[in-house]
């Protein structure tokens, strides 16, 4: 049964795992309330995948949210339910825009991106290399952040000069401690970065998903093409969850590692592979905490008898549900690479599965193979529970990441001699 008051979700997310068990403790759904906005959070696994495939649910606000208007005026999270991209299409409109962006994500595009990136790490990890013995260097400043930045820079043609225009931008985005003023004026100007980024494509395309896009949207004249406003909004989107959340499960991999006993050992007795850490890290410390939001089209009834009226916004709870006893046992908070099961909601479910997936796990598996054999006795540089979450209830991340690195003198020796180090 539902809980009389909503339960606060906290929107510097400073004790997630004390909201999940929280939330599960209310039942499979419960009323919550998210800066003001009262929706559904769904924290059993079974239900929200139904509810995440059920064609009564939609991400379009627009249609399917009576508060809508209101709410886009004063809600400092607007931007996540306001933009018009496949994001928060419903039905055929989902169908369309989603068929013009997949081609960025192909299977022969993203391995074509192999090279690339295991050389970005490289150029990364040599950087770090010139920390001195003993000094502390912050992994999310110096590796974190730059790839997942230079990676979708380089897939969406953003100059180099250009790419760290968007870093604060995005990051405020899933900031949910803004004031609805200092949200309104963060989009503004993420607005006006992606505008210039699409008139400069437009004098000069290349090979690059951002000249695709507008090729597209000039090109298609019988209807089908993108509107000059959803191909913005499909900028946004995909710079943001190219960057933002992939910068969370490099922080999260790194920092679950040196703080779980003997999962490193694991891996490098050969009994997991760094494609395990990966898939252990988006179930147990999925990048996106909650996903605002979607909306009952028509009155859902529960299982447990409560009903989601129609109109009502629904909060995906993928930390709580990934974490969730009935689907990954009674050790489910427990990290282990050789768990046999690791399914997950990290990347969603349904029509609106994470498009960027396999460029994630491409990135992130690559970055913690190369980084743990270059330097082999990194640890911690801070007590693990010093470490401050990002302000945020969506991104699941740290503020920083200090560690010590006390790189291997013959893998820095051999790295720096030419040979390309973790391949």
């Amino acid at each position: 049964m539902s809980h009389a008051l909503p339960f606060v979700i906290d929107p510097a997310g400073a004790d997630r795992y004390a909201e999940y068990r929280a939330l599960r403790e209310r039942g499979p759904a419960t009323l919550v309330d998210i800066l003001g906005l009262r929706a559904w959070a769904v924290s059993d696994p079974t239900l929200l995948k139904a509810l995440l495939t059920d064609p009564a649910v939609s991400k379009n606000g627009r249609a399917h949210y009576p508060a809508f208007q209101q709410t886009v005026g004063t809600w400092p999270l607007a931007l996540w339910i306001e933009v018009q991209s496949m994001f928060t299409a419903y039905g055929a409109d989902h169908r369309r825009l989603r068929r013009m962006v997949a081609p960025a994500f192909g299977a022969r595009r993203i391995a074509a991106l192999a090279p690339t990136i295991r050389s970005l790490v490289t150029a990364l990890l040599d950087d770090l290399a010139t920390v001195p013995p003993g000094q502390v260097a912050d992994l999310r400043e110096r590796l974190a952040y730059p790839l997942p930045i230079a990676v979708i820079g380089h897939l969406m043609g953003v100059p180099e000069e250009r790419r760290d225009d968007f870093r604060q931008l995005v990051d405020n985005v899933f900031d949910s401690t803004l004031t609805p003023e200092q949200a309104m004026a963060n989009t503004v100007l993420l607005y006006e970065t992606i505008d210039r980024l699409i008139a400069t494509k437009r004098e000069e395309p290349g090979d690059d998903m951002t000249s695709l896009l507008i090729a597209a949207r000039d090109e298609e004249s019988d209807g089908t093409g993108f509107t000059d406003v959803e191909l913005r909004d499909t900028m946004i989107l995909m710079i943001s969850a190219g960057y933002e959340t992939t910068v969370n499960v490099i922080d999260q991999a790194v920092f679950t590692m040196l703080t779980s006993p003997g999962q490193l050992d694991l891996v490098r007795a050969g009994r997991a592979t760094w494609e395990d850490v990966v898939e252990e890290t988006l179930r147990a410390e999925p990048a996106v905490k909650y996903l605002p939001l979607r909306f009952a089209v028509t009155d859902l009834e529960l299982p447990d008898g409560q009903v989601i009226a129609a109109g009502d916004p629904i909060l995906a709870a993928y930390g709580a549900a990934n974490r969730h006893p009935d689907w990954h046992g009674p050790d489910a908070d427990a990290f282990d690479v050789t768990r046999a099961v690791k399914d997950h909601l990290a990347f969603g479910h349904g029509v609106h599965f994470c498009l960027g997936a396999p460029l994630a796990r491409l990135e992130v598996a690559e970055a913690l193979r190369q980084l743990f054999e270059r330097f082999p006795d990194m640890t911690l540089a801070a007590p693990a529970d010093t470490l401050r979450p990002v302000p945020s209830l969506i991104s699941n991340g740290h503020r920083e990441l200090p560690v010590r690195l006390r790189s291997h003198p013959m893998v820095t020796t051999r790295a720096h001699s030419g040979g390309e180090s973790g391949t």
